[in-house]
């Protein structure tokens, strides 16, 4: 599909006049991610660790929270940290434990669920075997607050609960003894778009806070603040790993994490770096320092994919593993789950497209798919792939043990979550987020009228506005201005996520001068390219070769003289002791020029 490009306007000349400190590029990229004031533009360019997050106990629970907690350590009661098996849910789950062992805890314990048995969340079968192991103390991590019967059902068992989420909220929310969610009705924490992995650090921070108070050090004789600090390698995985925005709070933990993950002490988590081809044997960096994009692209998937394919405690004992020696056979069946992710999602990717056009899907307003022992772990993955090559509303779902689950996954323009919501009668379970959601239906013969209901609401929704595909471009360039300065410029804007993505230029009429296939079956494309000189620029395309994904088939379809328009972002190529910048394509058009 034709992709729109928006080329956002300059800024206004009082806008300029306003921050003449900032150089031009820099002035245009805050003002079009609407970071206006110099209040908002200092915490983003020089985000500060003791300026810019903001006290845990801000949170209305927060008190009520640490003091279950303490009372629980100090009586000796049996803790059971409850997780989720993604990246988020893992670290927030590791995050929580290793806190609470160094506060002198000897009874706490995790449940991460199996995603294909156990479902996403809390479920009643997993409340009452807590129960009969003797829990007495519930702690969720990015689940919880769609729990309601489940929290009630622990409640009634007389276990206490306090729920760390942040997914929307239901219209009704759980009996919890505490609830830290930053999204909750007058909820005045000011940060509201914490993920899970960053709302367990809240939770950890006021634990320490409380606990420096009366104890110098922790159990190990480190201190409070350097612990805290050792965490956030694992606040950044989760915040780029969840795409929430990486602005405010978030962008701070993130930008700091960053710089713990390229000194980190987690033994699983330098493994796992190692087996990725990020550190080479001797523990060092193989090209610059990490970013937000390793993390996105090799360290996340990796962690995701023991939920994906096994269970996700292999990921959670790989960051809490102490040994050199299992965490690496750990990391190594991490890289063999993701290895085996990979092939199976292309496999069922494509299954699910044919299913699209067998069954006249094109032109619906919401798209579903449907495979018989399709695992509960690709379905995401499988959606998000026919929502970016359709634009539209996506489902992919399995079904197995007689029963349907499904993740859906959405375009901005509709609020996926909220359709289920005010659809209830369809889902024996569901959850997530405006553009992610999880469900299992209630029973087989919903599923017609659950396709009907969906396509009718997004069709009624959608029906003033153009579903096409949009790329922000920030400036049109002439590709003999970019240069290094231009780059370390854009190094100031880093990490890069949601609602501050990398920059992205265009640049018009520009001459190929090679073209090459690369990668497993040529899925991607090396275009090198001349613009108003005779200087040869390289760039790459990553899926540009891939005809799944891009109709086009630019593969057969580009040769060398022709002419085309290419919206694209700045990168810089580390190998073998070599440095040169190169451009990251977004997307291409024939040119008019």
């Amino acid at each position: 599909m034709s992709k729109k490009w928006i080329i956002s306007p300059p800024p206004p000349t009082d806008f300029l006049n306003e921050h003449p400190e900032l150089p031009p590029a820099v002035a245009r990229l805050m003002y079009n991610r609407n970071l206006r004031t110099q209040e908002q533009i200092d915490e983003f360019l020089n985000p500060d660790y003791s300026q810019d997050i903001h006290d845990p106990f801000l949170f209305n629970d927060m008190e009520k929270a640490v003091k279950i907690i303490f009372d629980a350590i100090t009586t000796n009661k049996n803790i059971v940290v409850h997780g989720d098996y993604d990246a988020d849910g893992v670290t927030a789950s590791t995050i929580i434990i290793s806190c609470l062992k160094k506060l002198g805890c000897k009874n706490v314990s995790v449940f991460l669920p199996h995603r294909e048995t156990d479902g996403y969340g809390l479920n009643l079968n997993t409340v009452k075997a807590l129960k009969e192991k003797g829990t007495d103390l519930i702690i969720t991590c990015d689940c919880g607050v769609s729990n309601t019967p489940e929290v009630t059902l622990a409640k009634e068992l007389g276990m206490q609960v306090i729920v760390t989420d942040h997914h929307s909220i239901p219209a009704q929310t759980p009996p919890a003894d505490a609830i830290i969610h930053p999204k909750m009705p007058n909820e005045k924490y000011p940060d509201k778009t914490l993920c899970g992995g960053a709302v367990a650090f809240k939770l950890i921070q006021a634990l320490l806070q409380t606990h420096k108070k009366t104890n110098e050090f922790l159990s190990d004789g480190q201190t409070h603040e350097a612990f805290e600090k050792w965490q956030l390698d694992l606040v950044a995985i989760a915040s780029i790993g969840d795409m929430v925005p990486l602005l405010g709070e978030s962008r701070t933990l993130t930008r700091y994490g960053l710089t713990v993950i390229n000194k980190t002490k987690n033994i699983g988590l330098r493994k796992l770096m190692f087996v990725a081809g990020i550190l080479d044997e001797n523990g060092q960096l193989k090209k610059g320092a990490i970013d937000a994009g390793t993390v996105g692209f090799q360290i996340v998937p990796r962690i995701n994919a023991a939920g994906r394919m096994d269970h996700a405690n292999v990921a959670f004992e790989l960051l809490m593993c102490e040994d050199e020696n299992e965490a690496e056979t750990l990391a190594w069946a991490l890289n063999q789950n993701n290895l085996d992710r990979q092939k199976l999602t292309e496999n069922l990717v494509a299954q699910a497209i044919k299913q699209v056009k067998e069954t006249n899907q094109e032109n619906n307003s919401a798209i579903f798919v449907l495979g018989e022992g399709w695992p509960t772990g690709i379905l995401g993955l499988i959606a998000g792939r026919l929502k970016d090559m359709y634009y539209k509303p996506a489902m992919a779902m399995g079904l197995n043990r007689g029963e349907i689950t499904a993740s859906g996954r959405s375009i901005a323009e509709f609020n996926l979550i909220a359709a289920i919501q005010n659809n209830p009668e369809f889902f024996a379970k569901f959850g997530g987020h405006p553009q992610a959601c999880g469900f299992t239906l209630k029973s087989l013969d919903m599923l017609e009228g659950l396709k009907k209901r969906l396509n009718e609401v997004a069709a009624e929704q959608t029906k003033n506005i153009e579903l096409v595909p949009q790329i922000n471009i920030d400036a049109e360039v002439d590709l003999d201005d970019i240069n290094w300065e231009l780059y370390d410029l854009l190094q100031k804007f880093e990490p890069f996520g949601m609602n501050n993505e990398e920059p992205t230029y265009v640049a018009r009429g520009l001459t190929i001068t090679g073209i090459s296939p690369v990668g497993q079956d040529g899925k991607h494309l090396k275009i090198s390219l001349k613009h108003n000189s005779q200087v040869v620029r390289k760039t790459i395309g990553f899926g540009l070769g891939d005809c799944n994904r891009h109709p086009d088939d630019w593969k057969n379809n580009l040769h060398v003289g022709d002419k085309i328009d290419m919206a694209f972002c700045i990168e810089a190529n580390e190998w073998n002791g070599t440095r040169e910048l190169q451009m990251t394509i977004e997307d291409i058009k024939k040119s008019d020029h």
